[in-house]
């Protein structure tokens, strides 16, 4: 039996809370929904720490427990009216369906063995955020539903109330705004740099 302490340390859980809480509430446009919804991903964290089996920064595991809970709530929006214990059991279940009784994943995250490229990755997902933060606050959610949520553009049309014709074109100025930024940004700095 292994002996190693499977807890996450508070401190880590709690700096992780504005990360996740900025990414809710730019989601779900309610900021008490939002803590709702952070609260209950960081929750699962404490209740179940032999989940994060640290195959992956605690940040990316959090972030991927969040997500299903936001495509969970937005999807429940407009079926529910109120919210009972019943979705709260339901909530648990499909976050216990992802692990085995043992406490580990169905299907782990992949390895990964190179650590230079996880950093590289991660210095340029860092970049993508800060130029997804920079676009206008209705095309940014627009964009996270679509590429980060993966939802439907038929839900993203019912969410938002607008049309099909104005989502592609909100995504197409989204993504040539990003495309730019990350140009200037990431790819232009790299190749100055390899350029020396």
């Amino acid at each position: 039996m292994d002996n190693s302490d499977p807890s996450v340390p508070a401190q880590d859980i709690a700096a992780l809370r504005p990360v996740l809480l900025r990414f809710a509430k730019l989601q779900l446009r309610n900021d008490a929904v939002a803590e709702d919804v952070v609260s209950e991903t960081l929750l699962a964290l404490i209740e179940k720490p032999a989940a994060y089996a640290a195959q992956s920064s605690l940040r990316t595991f959090a972030t991927g427990v969040l997500k299903h809970k936001i495509v969970d709530h937005l999807r429940r929006g407009g079926r529910e009216v109120s919210i009972g214990s019943d979705a709260d059991e339901s909530e648990s279940d499909a976050i216990d369906a992802l692990f085995a009784a043992d406490g580990h994943w169905k299907a782990p995250p992949s390895t990964w063995d190179r650590p230079e490229d996880n950093l590289s990755r991660q210095q340029f997902f860092e970049v993508l955020q800060t130029c997804i933060d920079r676009l206008p606050a209705a095309s940014a959610r627009m964009f996270m539903m679509r590429e980060w949520l993966e939802l439907e553009t038929e839900e993203i049309c019912r969410e938002l109330g607008t049309t099909a014709n104005n989502a592609f074109v909100v995504l197409y100025r989204a993504r040539m705004r990003l495309r730019e930024c990350l140009q200037l940004n990431w790819f232009g700095d790299r190749s100055t740099e390899q350029s020396r």
